[in-house]
């Protein structure tokens, strides 16, 4: 018997009762918003990993190349037999560089997404037979408990590509704060930032030349109509992303190309020709501003590393009182 089902079923569950509700909410407000986490069922990951091998999308190849050439420097300042927490882990590409480089006694993965959170996990104790795997199922987003054998280690936070960018400043300092409680005093943290550029390098990664990121924004619709009942005629939308200068950030838009009313969950919705869903934002930092940012979130900027170019960053923080 799997004594761990009961607690999948009850994610599952929950997950499922949280989009739902999510989506009638969303699509309720003037303008319509929808959360960017919806992206990423099985084929929205598959399309995301194809985004980040794309020729205009640089932050991924970006960060690699910052962790790689920075592996020794990041060793330095992590304390010896640390436990590795990482917030939201995707495929272990980027990990697998800190523990070929790092002094590192555990892993503990964290994600929602269960069955690939352990396919991750059984791939890692084969290619590190003497580390401590330790995935968390869980929406690290809100609090959760560290495994017990990991409690008493020292810790370092890992949270990469630019995902804090994903959430409003409030939204940042929140999530960061929410770290800070769950690993503890004295706790490092890894984190990707993407910084400011010129605005025709980030148009041009969220509107790459092969619509795959229009197939990835455009998934969400698709994910509402299957698990929802929705029915979104997906040729009567289009994808939209562009720069907004005063906030810093892009934003995604699915823009309705007609009027039309969309049935979800037994209820209407009225869309006018060319209105938006906002299904994302990604803010750009100085590192100065991020600095900030993290100071006001009970986080004391320990090191930063950029690639040649300043593109993208990694920075360290040091949990304060």
């Amino acid at each position: 018997m799997n004594v761990h089902a009961p607690l999948a079923l009850s994610l599952l569950n929950a997950s499922a009762s949280a989009f739902a509700a999510d989506v009638a909410e969303a699509l309720s407000q003037h303008p319509k918003k929808l959360s960017p986490k919806y992206f990423y069922d099985e084929a929205g990951s598959e399309l995301f990993e194809q985004i980040t091998r794309l020729p205009e999308y640089y932050p991924t190849r970006t960060e690699l190349g910052i962790l790689r050439s920075r592996g020794k420097d990041i060793n330095a300042i992590i304390p010896k037999n640390a436990a590795l927490i990482e917030f939201g882990a995707g495929a272990t590409t980027k990990v697998r560089l800190l523990l070929d480089e790092c002094d590192v006694g555990a892993y503990a993965p964290v994600d929602i997404s269960g069955d690939f959170l352990q396919a991750q996990a059984a791939e890692l104790r084969k290619d590190f037979p003497g580390l401590k795997v330790l995935p968390v199922n869980a929406d690290f987003t809100a609090p959760f408990d560290l495994p017990g054998d990991i409690r008493m280690m020292p810790k370092v936070g890992f949270f990469p590509g630019s995902t804090l960018g994903n959430f409003e400043p409030h939204e940042a300092c929140a999530f960061l704060r929410s770290a800070r409680a769950i690993l503890g005093k004295d706790a490092l943290m890894l984190i990707g930032i993407d910084l400011e550029k010129d605005e025709k390098l980030l148009h041009a990664a969220y509107n790459d030349a092969a619509g795959v990121t229009g197939k990835f924004n455009m998934n969400v619709l698709v994910r509402i109509n299957r698990e929802l009942g929705g029915d979104f005629d997906l040729s009567a939308f289009t994808h939209r992303a562009i720069y907004n200068k005063e906030r810093h950030r892009i934003e995604m838009h699915l823009i309705a190309r007609k009027p039309q009313t969309v049935h979800v969950l037994g209820r209407s919705f009225a869309f006018r020709a060319g209105e938006s869903i906002h299904t994302e934002s990604s803010y750009k930092y100085s590192i100065e501003r991020f600095a900030a940012l993290a100071r006001g979130s009970g986080w004391e900027p320990k090191a930063s590393w950029t690639d040649a170019d300043k593109h993208f960053s990694v920075h360290a923080l040091m949990a304060v009182e």
